[in-house]
């Protein structure tokens, strides 16, 4: 997408689930309220007043956070948006969020705002194609959404929507691994791939360190949470640099690190083997045992022994947008404005 192709509309996708899974009960994580989130829409959508943002497309979700958001006093002191609905049944499913991503993007809208974690960034950029997205935390892995305060996020989401900015000059496009089962793609993960023994999805966050078995990620941080800290760890690698690491896990291995799961959540792990990836190159994994398939945290395939799980490093994911770097140069043309008209320092 060219700037000027970008639309000065700005979606707007609240995960009512996220920051709720099973690990308040078996670690430590924060509960994202849904008071919190309804207060975090409405900073974002008053920072896309204060951007100039003419219309805040959002999604329905079954507690109705987006609907009580999107009353605010029409005495705000600038502007507000219009608000319009994306058509989708809301489910609370991760559907819901592919759907409305992808009703955003042939609306168009220039920027998609996500309130989630690793996995709600990676059902929107199923449905987002070309449309930048700018990820909020209010997740329990999140690695790749940022803590930016809302109302900044509005401001950053509007001018990125409104073309203020060159989009490579404040966003970058995220790594991605597609992931196949025997040779046929079924699935992404836009930060990790992770095998774990077992029969059954069952709760679907990832916890129990005995039953790792491999990992692939496209970045790794030793500085935040989930499977992706063990890569981090061992290999830290940034989100902009061209490669990814797979690693093999054993409980019985000499070397042994630990690592954080998730909040609160110490384990020790195992590492038998590492492997550098390099993009477009795949990785197979013959099954030997029923195996559950996490991505980007949540488990999501189960797999029977006899087939093969593909998983290939790809570079050409989601624009992901970061707010602070848009919010700089919109400081940096204001002052280059400035010195223009002669006015003082």
């Amino acid at each position: 997408m060219t700037l000027a192709e970008r639309s000065g509309a700005v979606g707007i996708i609240a995960n009512p689930a996220s920051g709720k899974d099973i690990r308040r009960l078996v670690a430590q994580a924060t509960t994202i309220g849904n008071q919190e989130k309804l207060a975090i829409v409405r900073r974002v959508i008053l920072g896309l007043a204060g951007a100039g943002v003419a219309r805040a497309l959002l999604m329905p979700d079954p507690q109705g956070l987006a609907r009580q958001a999107a009353r605010l006093p029409q005495s705000a002191p600038l502007p507000l948006p219009e608000i319009a609905w994306v058509d989708v049944a809301a489910r609370g499913t991760a559907e819901d969020s592919r759907r409305a991503a992808a009703q955003m993007a042939a609306e168009p809208v220039g920027c998609i705002v996500t309130l989630g974690g690793d996995g709600t960034v990676r059902a929107v950029s199923q449905g987002a194609g070309e449309t930048p997205l700018l990820a909020l935390s209010t997740g329990t892995n999140n690695v790749l959404p940022t803590f930016l305060e809302a109302t900044v996020a509005g401001l950053a989401a509007g001018a990125v929507a409104r073309g203020r900015v060159a989009l490579p000059d404040v966003a970058y496009r995220h790594k991605w691994l597609e992931v196949s089962v025997d040779g046929h793609p079924v699935d992404r993960a836009l930060v990790d791939v992770a095998l774990l023994r077992g029969r059954f999805v069952g709760a679907r966050a990832v916890w129990e360190p005995g039953s790792l078995l491999a990992l692939a990620v496209t970045r790794a941080d030793p500085a935040t949470i989930g499977v992706s800290a063990i890569a981090g760890a061992l290999c830290p690698i940034g989100p902009r640099e061209s490669r990814g690491l797979a690693v093999w896990l054993a409980p019985d291995a000499s070397r042994r690190i630990i690592v954080p799961l998730g909040p609160g959540l110490l384990a020790q792990v195992g590492i038998a083997a590492t492997q550098e990836l390099r993009i477009d190159q795949e990785l197979r994994w013959p099954i030997g045992e029923h195996t559950i398939v996490a991505l980007d945290g949540e488990r999501e395939l189960a797999l029977a022994p006899g087939q093969q799980l593909g998983v290939r490093l790809r570079a050409d994911g989601p624009w992901i947008v970061e707010g602070s770097q848009v919010m700089r140069a919109l400081a940096q043309m204001d002052s280059t404005h400035s010195t223009e008209q002669g006015e003082a320092p």
